[in-house]
C-alpha cells in the first residue's frame, strides 16, 4: 500500500460517514417548504416537481407527510398548497428568542406611538431583507398593508436593504451579485452593483433612507440602521407611511430624527458604542 493511499484512506471513509448520515426524505421535505415564497405562495406538484428534480410521485408523498405535520395546507381543491401554521410557529419562536427582537420591540412599540405609524426591525439574509419584529399601527389605513413578520423581499431594489448593506464594499457586493444586471422590480430598482454601491453609500453618508413609492406604489418609509458590538450594521429600524409621499408637515414633526433615535436606542441595548469622530459628527448634526 503506498503512503498516498494511506493518507487518503481515512479522510475517504469520513466523507462517505457523513454521506451515509444524510435522510433524502427530510432533505427533500425541507427543499420543499422553502421553495415558498411571498411572490409564489402557492405552488403544486408538477410545478415543485419540475423544480427540484424529483419523481411527481414522490413529491405527492412527501407534500402529503408535510400536510399532516401541519407545515402545509391546502390552498384550494386542487392539489395545490401553501405553508401552513407549523412553520409560522417555528418561525415565531425561533424569531422571539432572538435578542435583536427582545430587545427591539420595546422601542418599536413606542416608535410606532410616537408616530402613528407602523413601524419593523428588519435584517439583511444574504439577497433578501426580512422583516422580524412588527409594531402595527392602529389607524386603520394600514390594514391594507401585507408586511408581516417573515417576509421577505430583495436587498437590491429595497431602501431596507440598501442601509442593510451600508458596510458592504464594491468588491464584498460584487460577490454578493456576479450578474451583470440586477433583476428590476420598478423603474427606481438599480440595474447594476455599480449603480446599487452608489445608493448604499448615499445611505450610508446620510445616516438615514428615505423611499416614497420606490418599490411598491403607495407606500414610502423611513429606515435607520443598527449597529452591534461589533460596529457592524446589524439590522434597520423602519416607519412605514401608507402614501405615495412623505408629507412635509410629518417630516417637520420630526419624523427622521424620531426614526434615528430608535435605532440608536437599539444599537446602545446591543452594546454598540459610537466612536468620538461619531459623536463628533452627530453634534455638528451631520
Amino acid at each position: 500500500m503506498t503512503p498516498e493511499l494511506t493518507g487518503t484512506a481515512p479522510e475517504a471513509e469520513e466523507d462517505r460517514s457523513e454521506a451515509n448520515y444524510r435522510v433524502p426524505g427530510l432533505e427533500r421535505g425541507l427543499r420543499i417548504l422553502t421553495e415558498f415564497s411571498p411572490r409564489e405562495p402557492v405552488l403544486g406538484a408538477p410545478e415543485l416537481s419540475k423544480r427540484l428534480g424529483i419523481p411527481r410521485t414522490t413529491v405527492f408523498r412527501l407534500l402529503q407527510t408535510l400536510e399532516s405535520l401541519g407545515f402545509l395546507e391546502r390552498a384550494d381543491r386542487d392539489r395545490n398548497y401553501r405553508l401552513g401554521v407549523a412553520v409560522l410557529r417555528l418561525g415565531f419562536e425561533y424569531l422571539s428568542s432572538l435578542e435583536l427582537t427582545d430587545l427591539g420591540l420595546p422601542l418599536i412599540e413606542a416608535l410606532r406611538d410616537a408616530t402613528g405609524l407602523t413601524t419593523h426591525i428588519v435584517i439583511r439574509d444574504g439577497r433578501d431583507v426580512v422583516f422580524v419584529a412588527k409594531a402595527q399601527s392602529h389607524a386603520p389605513v394600514f390594514s391594507s398593508v401585507k408586511v408581516n413578520v417573515g417576509t421577505r423581499l430583495p436587498a437590491h431594489a429595497t431602501t431596507h436593504g440598501h442601509v442593510l448593506m451600508g458596510d458592504l464594499s464594491l468588491d464584498e457586493l460584487r460577490a454578493l451579485y456576479p450578474e451583470q444586471n440586477l433583476e428590476r422590480f420598478t423603474k427606481h430598482t438599480p440595474e447594476t452593483v455599480e449603480e446599487l454601491y452608489e445608493r448604499v453609500k448615499d445611505d450610508a453618508m446620510r445616516g438615514f433612507a428615505i423611499s416614497e413609492s420606490s418599490f411598491e406604489n403607495g407606500i414610502s418609509v423611513i429606515s435607520a440602521p443598527v449597529r452591534n458590538d461589533t460596529g457592524r450594521i446589524a439590522a434597520v429600524i423602519t416607519t412605514t407611511i401608507p402614501r405615495g409621499h412623505i408629507d412635509a408637515s410629518l417630516l417637520d414633526s420630526g419624523l427622521i430624527d424620531k426614526v434615528r433615535n430608535a435605532a440608536e436606542q437599539l444599537s446602545l441595548r446591543l452594546n454598540y458604542r459610537p466612536s468620538a469622530e461619531s459623536r463628533y459628527m452627530k453634534a455638528l448634526g451631520l
